[in-house]
């Protein structure tokens, strides 16, 4: 079965094809800066004959202009896979928030796209978009099954004490603010494989997620029972532009007493804070660039991320009453052998003891860093989150055949 997997953001489409169940990618890509002068492609075909990558630059106005493009690229008969958009018997839409109402993945049909949109009030940079890929993939690919898979449905089975804030109960009833959780894709994706790995379905964990978002789950028995992101996917973790945790009374300090408009506060707080408030650079690369320059501010800043990171796994290991694994994951997570250094530095309460030999190897597998006397495992596992929606759908449309 072959199933495409669509990742539509603000100003990018992310695209993989798999033949499901065998998990053979056939072809990925990503269309960047959508609505920009000069829009970036570059697509990647993996056949029997070896990968080959494509690359380009034109002007790609909206994602149904990206969409159209990439559906040209499948088919095309030198840089494509299919013969026909017939081939293609499901779609994987991620979408980003599902709100209490989607704990599975679901078949898309009006009624939850309507909810999707009345969603978007709590993701209102992501739901959009996601929907926009929705829409167009309906009208360009009408025979095949459209699959929305949520961000946040991994994380429904948090308990009501972790999910809940303390604020009034109107507030939740009626509004539905709580902590939801997010990059639940993900923190299943490596979860499951590291179950796997320790051999231990009930094993308790603590899933890792860094990348230019950044997010903790505390995992028991393979559920989430807690995680670091609330209500939108900026509370938390120090990530690339974005604050993590901060005390509230700032906002209402920068609203009442300097003038600043709610606007301006939710700009600098998601799009100037984080690495980049700290330090003038999003990207962890180029903040250890500066580093080994002697610049303090990056120094901080990378100080500052790790101390975060240590801090939530006290916590979610008290939650758990133990630890079984430490999982890393997603870009800085996978290949900064001194984050994760610094992060399970002077952890040997918590029975966390880093090999440093290990730590530096790197490549696509699951491995161990840990040092084999280390209590507790540390783990780095590459995510795949297109991998993880593929098999969803997959799961989900064959079960429907069968009924």
């Amino acid at each position: 079965m072959k199933i495409l997997v669509l990742n539509s953001g603000s100003s990018s489409l992310k695209y993989q094809l798999f033949d499901l169940p065998e998990e053979a990618p056939l072809c990925s890509g990503m269309v960047d800066r959508i609505g920009l002068e000069k829009s970036s492609l570059v697509h990647k075909t993996y056949l029997d004959t070896g990968e080959k990558k494509h690359q380009s630059e034109q002007a790609i106005p909206d994602h149904k202009a990206a969409l159209l493009v990439v559906t040209e690229l499948l088919l095309d008969p030198e840089k494509g896979v299919l013969n026909t958009r017939g081939e293609v018997m499901a779609i994987g839409h991620r979408v980003v928030h599902g709100g209490e109402e989607f704990s599975v993945t679901t078949l898309i049909n009006d009624a939850v796209k309507q909810k999707i949109q009345d969603l978007t009030t709590l993701a209102p940079l992501h739901n959009p978009p996601n929907l926009l890929g929705i829409n167009e993939a309906q009208r360009i690919f009408p025979e095949a099954k459209q699959v929305a898979v949520f961000d946040t449905a991994f994380h429904q089975s948090m308990p009501q004490k972790a999910y809940r804030f303390a604020i009034p109960q109107h507030l939740y009833a009626n509004l539905g603010i709580r902590a939801y959780g997010f990059h639940g894709t993900s923190h299943q994706y490596v979860s499951r494989i590291a179950g796997k790995y320790l051999d231990n379905p009930k094993a308790k964990m603590i899933t890792i997620h860094l990348g230019n978002g950044c997010s903790m789950t505390a995992v028991q028995s393979g559920k989430s029972i807690d995680h670091s992101m609330g209500l939108g996917p900026l509370g938390g973790l120090v990530m690339g532009t974005r604050c993590g945790d901060l005390d509230p009374s700032i906002i209402f300090h920068l609203i009442q007493e300097r003038g600043f408009s709610a606007k301006e506060v939710n700009e600098l707080l998601n799009k100037k804070s984080g690495l980049q408030g700290l330090c003038g650079h999003s990207d962890m690369r180029d903040v250890k660039k500066a580093m080994a320059q002697g610049d303090a501010a990056a120094k901080l800043a990378y100080e500052l991320y790790a101390y975060r990171i240590k801090k939530y796994i006290g916590a979610y290991t008290a939650v758990m009453n133990g630890l079984d694994a430490l999982v890393f994951t997603a870009g800085v997570g996978e290949n900064d052998a001194d984050m994760r250094a610094l992060v399970c530095e002077d952890m040997d309460f918590y029975g966390l003891e880093l090999d440093p030999e290990k730590n530096k190897v790197s490549n696509a597998q699951v491995r161990e860093v840990n040092h084999i006397d280390s209590k507790t495992k540390i783990l780095v596992i590459p995510t795949n989150e297109e991998l993880e929606i593929g098999r969803q759908v997959y799961e989900l449309v064959s079960r429907n055949q069968r009924a």
